[in-house]
C-alpha cells in the first residue's frame, strides 16, 4: 500500500467515526429535546401522545377544578393563548404561585382526554412571563411590545370559561349586511 492509499483509508476511517458519533448524539439529543406549543397550535395539530411537550399560556379564570383521588390532588384547569383553550389535567400539587389569570407552562403530553401534566410551572412574581408565553401573545395579536409590557393577569381575569370555548366554537355565517336606505326626497 502506497503512503496516499493509506492517509486515504485514515481520513475516511476518521470521518465515518465522527459521522458515526455525531448520529448517536444526535439521536440521544432528539428524545430529551422538549418543544414550547401553544393552545392554538395544539388545536390545530396535536403532537404525538409519546411526545413530551410544554404548553404555555394563562390559565382561564374560572376553569380551576380540584379534586382526590385517593391521597392524591388532581387539578384540571384551561390555559389560554387568547385565540384557543386546552384542557390540562395534572396530578399532584400545584405551585404556590399557581392562580387563574396568571401565565404557566404546563410539561407532559397530549392524550385522547387532553393534556396530562407531569410538571406545572408557574410565573414567580408579578412582572415575569415566560418568554415562549410573550411570543405566543404577540404572534396572536393579544400584545404588541410597541405599546407596553405584556397584558397584566387583571387584564385576563375577565376572560372566563365560556369566552375561551366560545373564541373554540365555530364561527357561524357572517351577518348580511342591512339594505342601504333609500335617500331621503328634497
Amino acid at each position: 500500500m502506497t503512503r496516499k492509499t493509506r492517509r486515504l483509508w485514515l481520513v475516511i476511517a476518521c470521518v465515518a467515526c465522527l459521522g458515526a458519533a455525531a448520529a448517536l448524539m444526535l439521536k440521544a439529543f432528539s428524545s430529551d429535546i422538549v418543544f414550547f406549543v401553544t393552545p392554538s397550535q395544539v388545536l390545530a395539530s396535536a403532537p404525538p401522545a409519546d411526545r413530551t411537550v410544554r404548553l404555555g399560556g394563562m390559565v382561564v379564570a374560572g376553569s380551576v377544578k380540584r379534586e382526590k383521588q385517593g391521597e392524591t390532588p388532581i387539578a384540571r384547569f384551561d390555559v389560554t393563548d387568547g385565540q384557543a383553550a386546552v384542557t390540562v389535567r395534572y396530578e399532584g400539587i400545584l405551585p404556590d404561585l399557581f392562580r387563574e389569570g396568571q401565565s404557566v407552562v404546563a410539561v407532559g403530553t397530549m392524550q385522547k382526554d387532553g393534556f396530562v401534566a407531569s410538571e406545572v410551572l408557574a410565573k414567580h412574581d408579578e412582572t415575569y412571563m415566560p418568554k415562549e408565553v410573550a411570543e405566543a401573545l404577540k404572534k396572536s395579536g393579544k400584545w404588541d411590545p410597541r405599546f407596553g409590557a405584556p397584558p397584566s393577569a387583571a387584564s385576563w381575569n375577565s376572560m372566563t370559561v365560556q369566552d375561551a370555548k366560545k373564541d373554540l366554537a365555530p364561527s357561524a355565517a357572517p351577518a348580511t349586511p342591512a339594505p342601504a336606505s333609500a335617500p331621503a326626497g328634497n
